[in-house]
């Protein structure tokens, strides 16, 4: 048995999925939501197409979608131990069946790893207590997913729970990329220094990219853009994280659905000292108010490209600093490798936005990037070219799969126990 039960737990919230690793296809997934509100929700989705051998990375036609079915209610759920208890009577209730399916291990994901953790880690009491302790640095995250990892444990205390933690791929920085110019013996007590996240998604995209080409992903000098409502852009060179753009939190960097990315750290003083704000608000509207949704009132791209169409002056404002930020990036990050060999665009916005592919990429000619339009507006699903034949630098569109990275993670360290 192959079958991993993968966590992506929130403080609210979590999402599950059952993914088999040997055929990698999903087998369901589902959505516990409202944790700890007088009315919950849940929803768990049968993944059908993937029992007619359709893999989570492909495009299955009209006629298999149409069997895949969702099962929605409402009910109170007052905390993640009464949630996952729900998500078990989805899968006695509507399948698939959680004994003949029976997942091997649970892995979960983890936002925050620090310095500490660079690897999937079996989750023991002491790595609790680490996960617990680095809320400091992740206080959004970490503590949601250590509420979904001990109901999770107490669902399957039988079974080995993994740890993948989304700042593990970026161990590979060099100093030169993950320090701040600040006081070193402060920074060093207090932890202070690049981190970046996404890096499931990162490592996945990369070697999916290299594996598409047919090329050793140890030869390849890549940049992948993953664009969705976070955002990051991470340089890759010979299959190691070498730059991120996120820093010791998510905030930093691109420009997000509803987060600033790079500013100028004096304007949280401003905004103190000025505007009376204190520090919890300043982190609210930063975190939570800011980016696309600060710039044009929505969060959401296809939102902001509809308000551009209409000639609304503040989507078309939002547009651009975001397509700024993309290529500000992009040239630091060719200019970091030395050139490129492969840029992906990847999550939401990389995968299903092509006027964004398009505008990021229109002022790099000059590295010999060439977008084919037609390409490039193509509705195809699955992993596919959207550069010219004649571009020196081939640009990819690489759908994401952050849970069969996880269930491949935590397989492999569950067997190695």
């Amino acid at each position: 048995m192959t079958a991993v039960l993968v966590i992506n737990s929130g403080s609210s919230s979590f999402k599950y999925q059952l993914v088999d690793v040997e055929s990698q296809v999903a087998l369901a997934s589902g959505l516990v939501e409202r944790i700890g509100q007088p009315v919950g929700a849940a929803s768990h989705t049968v993944l059908l197409g993937a029992r007619a051998g359709i893999g989570t990375s492909g495009e299955p036609p009209a006629s298999v979608t149409a069997l895949d079915a969702t099962y929605r209610e409402e009910l109170p759920i007052p905390d993640h131990t009464v949630g996952f208890q729900v998500m078990l009577d989805a899968f006695a209730a509507h399948g698939p069946s959680l004994d003949d399916d029976a997942p091997v291990a649970v892995g979960h994901r983890v936002v925050h790893g620090g310095a500490r953790f660079f690897e999937p880690t079996l989750i023991t009491p002491p790595v609790e207590e680490a996960i617990d302790e680095l809320s400091q640095l992740a206080p959004l995250h970490n503590p949601g997913a250590l509420q979904g990892i001990k109901a999770a444990r107490t669902a399957f205390p039988e079974l080995p729970h993994v740890a993948v933690f989304d700042t593990a791929f970026h161990q590979t920085l060099p100093p030169a990329a993950y320090t701040y110019a600040i006081d070193r013996s402060l920074a060093a007590q207090q932890r202070v220094r690049r981190y970046g996240f996404h890096g499931t998604s990162h490592k996945f995209v990369s070697e999916a990219a290299a594996a598409f080409l047919g090329r050793p992903l140890a030869d390849l000098r890549q940049i992948v853009f993953h664009l969705g409502n976070g955002a990051s852009a991470t340089a890759i060179d010979g299959g190691r994280s070498v730059e991120t753009s996120m820093g010791m939190t998510p905030l930093e960097g691109l420009v997000m659905g509803t987060r600033s990315g790079d500013m100028d750290p004096a304007v949280i003083f401003h905004l103190h000292r000025h505007a009376g704000m204190s520090a919890p608000e300043i982190d609210d509207m930063l975190n939570r108010r800011s980016g696309l949704l600060g710039l044009a009132g929505v969060s959401d791209m296809r939102d902001v490209l509809a308000g551009v169409a209409a000639g609304d002056p503040a989507a078309t404002l939002a547009f651009d600093v975001y397509i700024h930020r993309l290529r500000m990036y992009a040239g630091a990050y060719l200019a970091q490798l030395g050139g490129a060999d492969v840029i992906s665009f990847t999550a939401g916005v990389g995968e299903n936005s092509p006027p964004v592919r398009a505008a990021a990429l229109a002022t790099l000619g000059f590295a010999g990037i060439e977008v084919d339009p037609v390409r490039n507006e193509a509705r195809e699903r699955g992993i596919r070219v959207i550069s010219t034949d004649a571009s020196r630098i081939t640009v990819l569109v690489v759908p994401t799969n952050e849970e069969l990275e996880i269930a491949e993670q935590t397989l492999h360290a569950a067997q190695a126990l």
